[in-house]
């Protein structure tokens, strides 16, 4: 399982770094684990390039697989724990940050194919206020990003936390911007230009000041627009500097008119954690395993010259 898991983290980002953290491992413990894949399979499971790893022919047919059986294997799991469950589950699930459904309903109708009894709907309500909501026993499993649990003795069940993986967020500008044609951005460009993102819960806006900036948080410039075509539309028109996921920007670069730029200091990436109640393991276990191998490619287009 710890193989298929590191494959599918690489295939995903294209990076030992990324998927280090996205596993909560050290780069040098992914690399290892990728050698001993490697050794175990008897072929090559990626090309290394300057643009990041990428999965051969050998590679890409061990991951098509891979992504069903963790997921049935983690079902296994359970039901072995409580064998006698053999009812259809259904839970619902809220996602914190609008990005995730970005990939995530494409992610469940191949999850139906993978595990037919697990039914997962999307309670879309709770966006504004997961975790208030699974500790209410309004839904059963949320993907936080930065919103704290609520404390054991408010929550109505028992909750149940564990980290899931990690989105880099990325800086778009227009091509014809002065800093399109740097590699990098500075914190100090992002003080200096007006900065273009969408309406975010304000602990994951204290999460970004605090990661870009520190304790020292300068005077911004912020403007904020409710639709990711308008935030992408005012990059085009040179309005500023948007702040985005790279699941949204990864489909806005393929034109040419924007170029996507990382921070001079290196990749910022936001920690993403599965929360359920504790009665709903038996799905959410399953569920976790599938998530942690479903995400879209995250390896980035060039980031600058």
């Amino acid at each position: 399982m710890r193989d298929l898991e590191v494959v599918i983290a690489l295939a995903t980002t294209g990076s030992t770094t990324k998927a280090a953290s996205a596993l909560h491992l050290t780069q040098s413990a992914v690399s290892r684990a990728l050698g001993l894949a490697e050794d175990k399979a008897g072929t090559r499971l990626f090309d290394r390039t300057r643009q990041g790893l990428s999965p051969t022919p050998a590679g890409e047919r061990l991951v098509a697989g891979a992504r069903g059986i963790l997921a049935q294997l983690a079902a296994l799991e359970q039901e072995t724990i409580a064998p006698s469950a053999d009812a259809p589950m259904h839970v619902r699930l809220v996602c914190e940050c609008y990005t995730a459904y970005r990939w995530l309903p494409s992610a469940l109708v191949e999850l139906r194919r993978a595990l037919p009894r697990l039914e997962v709907s999307l309670a879309l309500e709770h966006t504004d206020d997961p975790a208030p909501a699974l500790a209410r026993g309004e839904i059963d499993i949320a993907l936080l990003t930065t919103a704290p649990l609520p404390s054991a003795r408010s929550a109505r069940h028992p909750l149940v936390e564990k980290p899931l993986f990690s989105d880099e967020v990325v800086f778009l500008v227009s091509a014809s911007h002065p800093l399109a044609s740097r590699r990098a951005i500075t914190k100090q460009d992002l003080a200096r230009h007006p900065m273009i993102t969408s309406r975010v819960p304000p602990e994951e806006g204290r999460w970004f000041l605090r990661s870009v900036f520190g304790k020292a948080t300068p005077s911004l410039s912020l403007l904020q627009l409710p639709l990711t075509e308008a935030i992408v539309d005012a990059v085009r028109a040179g309005m500023g500097i948007a702040v985005l996921s790279e699941w949204i920007a990864s489909g806005y670069v393929e034109r040419g008119d924007v170029v996507v730029k990382r921070l001079a200091s290196g990749p910022l990436f936001r920690p993403w954690r599965i929360a359920y109640r504790r009665d709903v393991e038996r799905a959410a276990e399953p569920l976790r395993g599938f998530l942690a191998g479903s995400l879209p490619r995250m390896r980035l287009l060039e980031c600058g010259p």
